[in-house]
């Protein structure tokens, strides 16, 4: 760490780790429901655990890449932030609202409006929090140096919040609801969220590969070049059957099976650069998180994403679990491993320790990544199941949900794991090692 400033990305970066233990604790729950459908059903209704499962992870997503822009961006620019204390400030407001959102869905507060579900007032409150985050952030860069990384981060964060503001529209017409609500949703996952996740890849090769900047930036270009041709457009794969033209149908097909590449682009780009520095920076965790993140987003958002995104699998296949199959690897990929890679990276810095319980944090690595990877491998083939006896034999939505009871249990051991593995991580990031213990009681002794 270069800057004090820096050490107010620990503020979210805790926040978001706790936030990740609860949204993977309410899938567990999720996950038992399934299986055992009474089980909470008058205290804590499965709609509003999902409610919570989403939410959380998008706010803790979120509070992560806040985070990481608060560790890189000083760094970067060659400056102290603009102002710590503001950045505080935003913390707890968005901490606030999360909570707010959090209890209203308990008490049935809610929009209703899949993913966008908070009410009004505290849609108003995550825009204002992002306006004091993005002009602190972009002070700070304005007022120092400008590099590549920069560059595309800041568009990927005011990206983030531009199209939020669409979440404030709720026209009455169905069809023009969910045409406006896929641009927060797609236009932030497979869109500018994959800016920040680029940029922040890119900053992280150049800190543990030491390979030239010059190298970074210009596939750091490439990648976000096909991010945006292939993201924008790739919109129309949510198009096919919510009423929009017909001509949906061969746009989204095309360019949503191309947005293959920029995730291949990234794994390249990862593995390669890592290869050409040698792999000799200490931090071993902090690279295997980042070259996890680029293989798992290959594989969750570009191979299991392109299995079901042509109109004419998607006909059949669309609203199943293979779209949950999908989701559940993609977000991990892009996003959970690389908010991890940047935690594991930072940490050790901002509090001027070397880093520490490695092995353990690797552990969390394998037994998280294994958990979700048999969990999307169960739901994929229940999605295969299900598609053919409910969309091709007719069987009613009932009658299949029982022949997919194995594969539910098996989601749920999956998840079990995955909570396992998030509690170890967790734990590495927060709790000293022994040889951190033992330091620091030598440093006590010498000072006596």
């Amino acid at each position: 760490m270069k800057y004090e400033s820096q050490k107010v990305a620990m503020y979210y970066f805790a926040g978001a780790l706790a936030l990740f233990v609860a949204q993977v604790l309410f899938g567990v729950l999720m996950g038992t429901v399934v299986v055992v459908p009474n089980f909470l059903s008058e205290l804590l209704p499965f709609n509003i655990m999902r409610m919570v499962h989403t939410n959380a992870l998008i706010v803790w997503l979120l509070m992560g890449f806040f985070g990481c822009a608060y560790y890189l961006i000083p760094e970067e620019a060659e400056r102290e932030l603009h102002s710590t204390k503001l950045a505080i400030i935003q913390f707890w407001l968005f901490l606030f609202g999360a909570a707010a959102a959090v209890v209203g869905y308990l008490f049935r507060i809610h929009e209703g409006r899949e993913f966008l579900e908070q009410p009004l007032w505290i849609k108003l409150a995550i825009v204002v929090v992002a306006l004091m985050f993005l002009y602190n952030v972009s002070m700070t860069v304005l007022k120092g140096r400008k590099t590549a990384i920069t560059s595309v981060l800041l568009l990927g964060l005011w990206g983030i919040a531009v199209f939020f503001l669409f979440s404030l529209y709720n026209p009455s017409n169905l069809v023009l609801d969910k045409m406006f609500w896929w641009w927060v949703v797609h236009l932030w996952v497979e869109g500018v969220w994959e800016l920040v996740m680029a940029s922040v890849l890119a900053f992280l090769m150049i800190k543990m590969t030491g390979v030239d900047r010059e190298v970074v930036e210009k596939w750091l270009y490439l990648i976000i070049a096909l991010t945006l041709f292939t993201g924008i457009l790739g919109t129309g794969h949510h198009y096919y059957w919510i009423g929009t033209p017909g001509y949906w149908q061969w746009i989204g097909s095309v360019f949503s099976a191309l947005e293959v590449f920029p995730f291949f682009a990234m794994v390249i780009f990862t593995f390669y650069m890592v290869w050409k520095g040698g792999r000799t920076h200490p931090n071993k965790a902090a690279l295997l998180w980042s070259l996890g993140c680029s293989a798992f987003a290959f594989f969750g958002a570009g191979v299991w994403g392109f299995m079901h995104t042509l109109a004419p699998i998607n006909y059949y296949t669309h609203g199943t679990q293979v779209t949950a199959a999908h989701g559940h690897l993609a977000f991990y990929g892009a996003y959970v491993m690389l908010n991890i890679a940047m935690f594991t990276y930072a940490m050790p810095n901002i509090l001027k320790r070397e880093p520490y319980n490695q092995v353990l944090n690797m552990w969390g690595f394998w037994i998280t990544s294994g958990g979700v990877a048999f969990m999307t491998f169960a739901l994929t083939f229940a999605g295969v199941v299900q598609t053919h006896l409910q969309r091709v034999m007719g069987m009613n939505f009932m009658e299949v949900q029982e022949q997919l009871g194995l594969f539910y249990w098996l989601r749920l051991g999956a998840g079990v794991a995955v909570l396992v593995g998030v509690i170890l991580i967790v734990w590495s990031l927060a709790v000293p090692g022994s040889r951190q213990k033992a330091a620091s009681q030598a440093g006590l002794a010498a000072a006596e």
